[in-house]
This record gives C-alpha cells, structure tokens and sequence, in this order.
C-alpha cells in the first residue's frame, strides 16, 4: 500500500472519529401556541441537531399562524367569521383535523367539542372576565359538534347555526407535536422528545434508559404528581392549572363543560398516555369534563391508551392498563 493510500485511510478514520465526537444532545424551548415549547435530540452532527430543532420550531410556527384564535388572518379565525354565513373551502389539513374532532366528539359523546369556543371565547383568564349567567344561556344551543358541517367532496365547512365558533386548543398543539416528531423521524432521529405545554411525545429512549416524563402537582408547579418513565411513547396532560382566575374563592378554569359552558371540577388533573399526540391531547380534555368514572371507564375500553387522573380530594386514580 503506497503513502498516498495510507494517507487517504487515516484522513476518512481521522474524519470520522472527529464526527462521533460530536455526536450529541441538542435542545432548544420557544413560547409559540401560547405556550412552552421545548425539543431535545440526539444528532450525529451539530448541523442535523440544528436543522432538526429550526425544523421543529418552524412547524409549531406554521401551525399556530393556522390554527390560532387570537390572529385574525389565521385560517381558524377567517372560519369563525365566514362559517357561520356560507360555506367556505379550507385547507386539506384544516380540514382532516376538523373531520378529526368531530369524531372524536362522537366517540366521548360530546364531552369533546370545540365548539365550545361560542361560550369559551367571553372568558378572559387574564382579565378574570367570565359571561354572566343569562349571557351562556343565550349561546349554549351553538355548543353543538354537530353544528359543523363538512363536505369531503369539495373540502367546505359550514356552521348550521350563526352563532358558531369553534376553538382547536385542546387538540391542535397535539397535532403540532405529531408533525413534529414526523419532521424528525424524517430526518433520521432515533432519539429525540418534543414538548408543547401539556403535550409530549418520544422518540425511541434516551440512549438506553427510558425517558422520564413529569405530571405536575395541579397546585404546585415546582412540584410533580407522577413521573413515568416512557419511550416510544407519548403523553398529555390537561388540567384546572393552565388557564384561571379565583373570585369569591371559586376557581374558573379553561376547561369548560359543552352542556352548560361552565368549568368543571370533578378532577384537577388528566393524563393520557398513547402513542398519537393529537389522539392524546383531545382525550385528555374530553376525560377531564366526564369527570372520574365515566372517564376512566371510556379509557379502559379505548385499546393502546391509558389515564392518570388526579381527583379533586387530590386522589391518584390509575386506568386498567397502568395498574397491570
């Protein structure tokens, strides 16, 4: 073997062992959706560990431009103003996740609905407003799923009833995360975590050990409930804590009831434990307005998803599956 040839072996080892030196964790966090978001990969390379971060930031981005209530030229708020009226063609993704939602509805018999936003959208947890009595009276015959009808033939969605709107919040940052972890499954992670408030999924493990995911005490922060170690998995948690306002020593909470568009409080706490975000992120919500038993026994009978709710006496209930 000439110098040249040897010369030529030793740069490629040379190379390549400087690569798997930089082999490594890479992390980053941004408030987008409202919320935190925070991923944290294993890259082989710095460049793959911050295309896949940037990735995953830029699709969080994407989808609250989409999704959002609180921007007027997003595709949700030019529905709530148009839908009501006429019929109007949306996007192929705004559309599937509708179609989405609504049959989630239909599986937890109501207690997951957005539209519940035709009540939700007068509560202001940062103003502490909430409507008067008389005020969701007059609104709670729009709270009805099925008030939205689609049209697979020419992708439109139109409100029966004018006094519609609808609110993705308990469903979009799951499918956010999903997006996301296929983002980087795309890009070749084999281990990597994706976390938007409540809602997290995994990537493979943790380099041999299983990640470690926190459910937080409902009424302390620095404080967690649970922790369960998971991999290839993912987890959302909803509860009274995200969005509120005291008065009178009453709590008032994001997480309203479709029946009577008021919060409810037969737990504090819902996690749901499955392998789809957006699956996960709606369940919890719809758990979470059952209430304990009706909840925990729509779970048991839901094949591959579990539940750890926290009950307002701030007892831990487990599903069937997380007690085996």
């Amino acid at each position: 073997m000439n110098i040249r040839a040897i010369n030529s072996i030793l740069l490629f080892l040379i190379l390549a062992f400087s690569a798997s030196l930089k082999a490594e964790w890479y992390s980053d966090s941004a408030g987008i959706m409202g919320t935190n978001i925070y991923v944290e990969v294993w890259a082989e390379t710095p460049v793959q560990g911050q295309l896949a971060l940037k990735a995953v930031m830029a699709e969080m981005e994407r989808i609250n431009q989409l999704m959002s209530p609180y921007i007027e030229t997003s595709e949700l708020s030019l529905i709530n103003a148009s839908a009501g009226k006429q019929a109007m063609v949306i996007s192929d993704e705004m559309f599937e996740l509708l179609d989405k939602s609504i049959k989630i509805s239909d599986l937890t018999k109501g207690a997951f609905d957005i539209t519940f936003a035709s009540v939700g959208y007068l509560y202001n947890y940062k103003e502490n407003k909430r409507p008067d009595e008389a005020t969701i009276a007059s609104l709670l015959d729009a709270v009805n799923y099925k008030h939205i009808v689609l049209k697979k033939e020419n992708k439109t969605v139109a409100f029966s009833n004018e006094k519609v709107k609808i609110d993705l919040g308990g469903i979009a940052k799951g499918h956010a995360v999903d997006n996301s972890i296929s983002l980087l499954e795309r890009m070749g992670i084999l281990h990597g975590l994706v976390t938007a408030g409540g809602d997290t999924r995994l990537i493979g493990d943790r380099r041999g050990k299983p990640w470690i995911v926190g459910i937080r005490d409902p009424r302390n922060k620095e404080k967690q409930a649970v922790v369960m170690p998971l991999q290839n998995s993912a987890m959302s948690t909803s509860g009274d804590y995200e969005r509120y306002f005291e008065e009178d020593g009453k709590r008032y909470h994001h997480i309203l009831s479709p029946k009577t568009g008021k919060s409810t409080y037969d737990v504090q706490s819902v996690s749901i434990i499955g392998p789809s975000s957006t699956f996960n992120d709606a369940l919890s919500t719809a758990v979470f307005v059952m209430g304990l038993r009706e909840g925990l026994g729509m779970i048991n009978r839901i094949d591959g998803y579990d539940a750890v709710v926290m009950d307002n006496q701030r007892k831990m209930h487990y599903s069937n599956g997380l007690q085996q």
